[in-house]
């Protein structure tokens, strides 16, 4: 009955461009990212994390405005707990790639820097796969594109708890110094939950299309 009333009342579409602006403006936070990480000028690196700082707050301005429209639409595209969910963890991926990259800028943490070079990339590629995931909501035909793609942020996150706790073991192996170890353990835990946070967006998409199929 659910599916056969969204057949006779048009949906709003108008939060389909909202999801694509907020994983398209992930794409480009991320790659900002890596460019800072691969950085070792400290000027470019400072100016860099300003424009971070811009994507974030467009990812905050974006997030607002579908939660406004979420208040205010009587039909939604999807479940409104689905669409808060999504948002929220795309929004989240933002806010911790922004809060590492300020760490790494504020503990003056030396970069280049394989550990974290790597993380900046993982972040990137699953920022990808989630932009195209989240491209493909609008009319659900290439349902197994998402799926795959989803499968293949599980897999980046993955990827990412095996290097957080490699490094980890390494950190306490060969730093001596106990504010150092802080410093870069943090900034570690912050660029790993952004790939934690990656692949809720993924699980929200997955249960999407199980409830739309």
């Amino acid at each position: 009955m659910a599916n056969i009333f969204k057949f006779l009342i048009p949906q709003e579409k108008k939060f389909f461009p909202l999801f694509e602006k907020a994983s398209g403006n992930l794409v480009d936070i991320s790659k900002t990212l890596c460019t800072m990480v691969n950085t070792a000028d400290p000027a470019v690196r400072r100016e860099l994390l300003r424009e971070i700082e811009k994507f974030e707050h467009i990812g905050d301005s974006v997030t607002h405005e579908i939660f406004i429209e979420l208040s205010t639409t009587f039909i939604t595209p999807f479940d409104r707990e689905d669409i808060h969910a999504l948002t929220s963890a795309i929004d989240d991926v933002a806010d911790f790639i922004h809060g590492s990259a300020k760490r790494i800028e504020m503990y003056k943490i030396p970069c280049p820097d394989n550990t974290i070079s790597k993380f900046a990339e993982l972040i990137e590629k699953g920022a990808h796969e989630l932009h195209k995931a989240v491209s493909g909501l609008r009319d659900l035909k290439n349902v197994d594109e998402i799926r795959a793609a989803c499968v293949r942020i599980n897999s980046i996150e993955n990827h990412a708890d095996d290097i957080f706790d490699n490094a980890i073991a390494r950190l306490f192996e060969e730093k001596k110094d106990a504010i150092e170890i802080i410093k870069v353990k943090e900034v570690l835990s912050v660029l790993e939950t952004a790939t934690d946070k990656c692949e809720d967006a993924a699980n929200v998409l997955e249960s999407i299309i199980i409830k739309n199929m």
